[in-house]
């Protein structure tokens, strides 16, 4: 190792090494690099002061600024708390009409409503309401028990089939053994007819014709649309609950099906309720 010299060209020292004639600058750090450095010690030194900064323990240094963020968010908690109470009084106290012509009141529901749906309904219903084999869709216009916002509602409180004191009762009797096999397969024969736009009738459908209308019209009506009153569907439709094959209808017609739906009333508030309601109706205009 030779002594430091300095270089002609730059005017920087060497550190007196040298590889095969080329010689090592002793070239200093950039000045920039000195004050980018100096500059972030001291601003984590005055952060260190000003702010919470170190923990000690189950605590930490609060900083000359006082400032505490789990204050912060508690406020803004509770802020947020007393704003939701201002507008979910007023979902509470009016009607559906007045709701659904107040813009504002819309927008809050088509906020809220996603996250209401999917903490109690989604798990039955599915994510969009589309329902599975043996829970409805929500997002068609197939309604049981009617599809006003009223009549949702109302379902929504009591419940199908559920401990409600007035829940709503809705069952399809089995049919085995009130009719013969051929009798229920002409009747799934006349049903599937009814949602099919071929025509003349089958021997068999104009058979199960008759079989309808001696076993079927008190509930599904002599056109098979179906009566809200006693949540019984429509089956001149392509919506099916239990599935619209031979087999499944040929299974709810001789075993019988009876769905069940909790009551939401004391679960949800009335303001939930009808906010629910009206996101479930709302789903339809997603479709």
């Amino acid at each position: 190792m030779s002594a430091g010299e300095r270089d002609p060209h730059t005017g920087h020292m060497t550190t007196g090494h040298e590889w095969n004639g080329i010689k090592e600058l002793n070239t200093p750090v950039p000045r920039p690099v000195w004050f980018f450095l100096i500059t972030t010690a001291l601003f984590s030194l005055v952060y260190w002061v000003l702010m919470p900064a170190w923990p000690l323990g189950v605590t930490y240094t609060r900083g000359l600024l006082g400032i505490d963020q789990q204050d912060r968010v508690e406020r803004q908690i509770i802020e947020a708390r007393a704003d939701r109470a201002v507008w979910m009084s007023r979902f509470a106290d009016e009607d559906f009409a007045a709701i659904q012509a107040d813009d504002a009141l819309m927008s809050r529901m088509r906020q809220m409503g996603p996250a209401l749906f999917e903490d109690n309904c989604a798990v039955c219903h599915g994510r969009g309401g589309k329902g599975g084999p043996g829970y409805p869709s929500l997002a068609d216009n197939a309604w049981l028990w009617g599809g006003s916002p009223e009549e949702v509602a109302e379902t929504l409180r009591v419940g199908i089939n559920s401990a409600h004191e007035d829940t709503r009762f809705g069952q399809m009797m089995a049919f085995r053994g009130i009719l013969s096999g051929e009798e229920i397969a002409n009747a799934v024969e006349y049903v599937l007819s009814l949602s099919s736009e071929e025509a003349p009738l089958s021997s068999s459908a104009e058979a199960g014709k008759e079989v309808f209308a001696q076993q079927c019209v008190a509930c599904h009506g002599e056109d098979g649309t179906g009566l809200t009153e006693f949540g019984a569907p429509n089956l001149t439709d392509d919506h099916w609950i239990y599935g619209g094959s031979w087999q499944a209808i040929s299974r709810t017609v001789s075993q019988g099906r009876q769905g069940h739906m909790p009551a939401w009333e004391g679960r949800l508030t009335e303001a939930e309720r009808k906010l629910l309601a009206l996101y479930v109706l709302d789903l339809q205009k997603a479709e």
